[in-house]
């Protein structure tokens, strides 16, 4: 009988990770039977575009697993929520995890804050000072166990679950179904700041594979995590960059979007909606590519966030209008205007690394928020500018959490893209401009710096990622790893 994976893949970059890479096309070709989960209204046309001998597309139930969430000790599910999410041990660097501290104190009222966040204020201290407290909080969790997915496991029996976080999204349910099976787990960690943003597992995981020794060290030091039981294999998403597999020619590029193939091109991503406004930074480079001042005629092209794209709360979508306006103001101002995949994925779910690729490959100066596209665009050897030009209060909404882009350069991944020097950081209008200028001028400038900062985040360059995670899956299949602890 063949060894059978499950992989839970239920957003687009696990999409991404697993069928874009060479991940599941090793494993199927080693004779294993893959069962891909992912949401369940896309899964038909997840499954037509990826269709191949042996791999079989299943829907995650997102409505049932969401409904009980929510009617089953709701408060109960959401503290252990929380406290997974900000509690690793001191020994790494907790100020992602703390600011999410404070944006759950902003956001609630009194009562919560004196009847939930205090007390669990005490839970936390005690958590990131004891692994057996945190080992604890790992089997609490096996309580909230539904039925939601036996009739999978009775029907397919696998020998291993995938994941592309360890239970830290709505993947927990299919985990501990797991785990209460005796079958092994394992998660693939998907995003660059996921070990040091999220934490605690939400489930039993008995293996990891990441994407280089930081991340080991942060999944070890943090979470408690085995360091036998940690594979460094890169991260899989990012072969197609070093194969040019999506790249669209630089001529067909500019069409799409009605660029001056005379001008340089600036892009910009917006990053950290959820934080601060980044209209101030989108403005101040518009007036930037109208003006005279920078080195090189310019334009601008904008990557909205999938934020934008939601109705609640408003304002994210009120700055989606004022950049649409900034567009219809300025002749050298583009925005991508992406097209949904649909379902709980939303927009940017996979369906537009072609788009994404060639934004980053071919502008003259990438500018985000220390968004994760640093990593792809020093992959490109774009040079790279973090932009923190804040509005004074920031949302200025009752209710809203703000917090000032500049506060967040210490957060543990910022804080390695600018030790690397792999690009520069802009407080205000004029260190941007300067700072355009340098690289319009030398887009070479700080390449050395890029070369070293993705050596040091992603390990392998040679898009060996995809094949070097998938022959980990099969050596735990195999049982050609350490014994299980």
């Amino acid at each position: 009988m063949p060894k059978k994976v499950f992989i839970i893949a239920d957003h687009g970059m696990a999409l991404i990770y697993f069928l874009q890479s060479d991940v599941v096309s090793t494993l199927l070709a080693a004779g294993v039977e893959v069962i891909l989960f992912t949401d369940d209204e896309i899964k038909d046309r997840i499954a037509e575009k990826f269709a191949r001998p042996g791999l079989i597309f299943e829907g995650l139930r997102l409505a049932q697993a969401n409904t009980y969430y929510q009617k089953v000790d709701n408060r109960r599910q959401w503290l252990l929520a929380f406290l997974r999410r900000v509690s690793a041990s001191w020994r790494i660097n907790n100020e992602a995890q703390t600011s999410h501290i404070w944006e759950v104190w902003a956001e609630n009222s009194w009562k919560f804050r004196l009847g939930v966040w205090f007390p669990a204020m005490f839970q936390v201290l005690l958590l990131r000072s004891s692994r057996l407290a945190r080992k604890n909080l790992v089997k609490a969790q096996m309580r909230y166990t539904p039925n939601i997915y036996e009739d999978y496991f009775d029907q397919y029996q696998p020998d291993l679950v995938v994941a592309s976080t360890p239970g830290w999204r709505i993947d927990r349910y299919l985990l501990r179904e797991a785990a209460k099976r005796n079958i092994e787990t394992m998660t693939a960690i998907v995003g660059w700041d996921n070990p040091s943003s999220y934490a605690i597992p939400g489930a039993p995981v008995d293996w990891a594979t990441c994407w280089s020794q930081e991340q080991k060290d942060e999944l070890v030091l943090g979470s408690d995590w085995a360091k036998e039981r940690v594979n460094i294999g890169g991260i899989p998403s990012y072969d197609g960059y070093f194969r040019k597999t999506w790249l669209i020619s630089r001529e067909d590029y500019f069409r799409l979007h009605g660029l001056d193939p005379a001008r340089k091109l600036i892009s910009y991503a917006c990053s950290f909606v959820h934080f601060a406004p980044n209209f101030p930074n989108v403005e101040a480079l518009a007036r930037l590519v109208e003006s005279n001042d920078l080195a090189e005629p310019s334009q601008l092209l904008i990557r909205l966030h999938p934020s934008h794209y939601q109705d609640k709360p408003r304002i994210f979508s009120e700055e989606k209008e004022k950049i649409y306006a900034l567009e219809q103001q300025y002749p050298h101002v583009h925005v991508v205007h992406p097209i949904p995949l649909g379902g709980s994925l939303g927009y940017y779910g996979g369906e537009d690394m072609d788009e994404k690729s060639s934004m980053m490959a071919h502008s003259d100066v990438f500018v985000t928020v220390y968004s994760t596209m640093v990593v792809e665009t020093a992959v490109h050897d774009t040079p790279i500018v973090a932009a923190v030009i804040d509005t004074p209060g920031g949302w200025n909404v009752p209710g809203k959490f703000s917090l000032s882009l500049k506060d967040i350069g210490d957060w543990p991944t910022h804080q390695r893209f600018r030790k690397a020097h792999a690009g520069r950081v802009a407080a205000n209008e004029g260190e941007l401009k300067e700072i355009l200028n340098a690289y319009l001028r030398e887009p070479k400038l700080d390449s050395i710096n890029r070369k070293a900062f993705i050596e040091r985040e992603i390990t392998y360059t040679d898009a060996s990622a995809g094949k070097r995670t998938a022959e980990f899956i099969l050596k735990v299949l195999n049982k050609s790893t350490p014994a299980k602890i």
